[in-house]
């Protein structure tokens, strides 16, 4: 593989490509800065250094000295705890019929609100806005139309849609608007921070639950997470039995 080429060796101990990238990626948001040429040749130079430094504590005997023992147990504790939460819950999952029997028994936990479906054009002058509105009044232009050729959001190229949306999700003016709205009416100029906005109601959503398909990951993932902390807990308790634990 390419990158198991040899790059250095210190006392005989190689160090690859693949050393190089590995260290890389334990950097993090760092690493891209080291992703080029330059950047590898600096961290194969650390790499060196921290063979040098090695070789120096073996011959020093560090190992053996108290501090670093002491240290050394410490930092093992840690892996070691994690090794054991893992062991505890690694193989606890939810089913879907677990996921399912949630579901029905929280079903208010998945109700959608209200929604609504609207088109605007957004324009920046008000009078613009109003002599747009009189001209999709008129019959002059189609709402698409204006929206295609006048409105300044992005939804111009859709004719003006912004999609289904619940209340909230807008900023107030135009939320307000928008769901108190007949079906089908067009108002404006209703001004935003946005603009001056022309808004027509295509449709309106009831409140209604959404169906388990359409949440079941999230439902599987969310009991799964429940079974694992009463797991945790579980032995928890079953280890205060067996060891003395002493608060003071």
């Amino acid at each position: 593989m390419s990158n198991e080429k040899i790059l250095a060796s210190v006392m005989g101990k190689k160090i690859t490509e693949a050393d190089v990238d590995e260290f890389i990626a334990s950097l993090g948001q760092r690493a891209q800065s080291y992703m080029n040429p330059e950047g590898k040749a600096i961290i194969l130079d650390e790499l060196i250094n921290q063979q040098l430094l090695l070789l120096d504590a073996q011959r020093n005997f560090y190992e053996a000295d108290p501090v670093f023992k002491a240290e050394l147990a410490k930092r093992k504790e840690h892996p070691l705890i994690s090794f054991a939460v893992e062991k505890t819950v690694g193989n606890v999952k939810a089913t879907e019929a677990d996921a399912k029997a949630y579901y029905d028994a929280n079903s208010e936990q998945f109700i959608q609100g209200e929604t609504v479906n609207a088109s605007h054009i957004l324009v920046d002058d008000e009078d613009q806005a109003k002599d747009i509105l009189a001209k999709i009044e008129g019959g002059e232009l189609s709402f698409e139309d204006a929206a295609q050729q006048f409105s300044k959001c992005p939804s111009s190229q859709k004719g003006g849609n912004l999609g289904d949306f619940g209340q909230g999700q807008m900023v107030p003016e135009f939320d307000q608007v928008c769901f108190t709205m007949e079906v089908g009416t067009t108002v404006g100029p209703v001004k935003t921070n946005f603009g001056y906005h022309i808004i027509r109601l295509n449709a309106k959503n009831p409140a209604q639950t959404v169906p388990f398909e359409q949440v079941k990951a999230q439902v599987i993932e969310h009991v799964t997470a429940d079974k694992q902390r009463a797991a945790y807990q579980s032995k928890i308790n079953q280890l205060k039995i067996l060891y003395q634990v002493d608060k003071f």
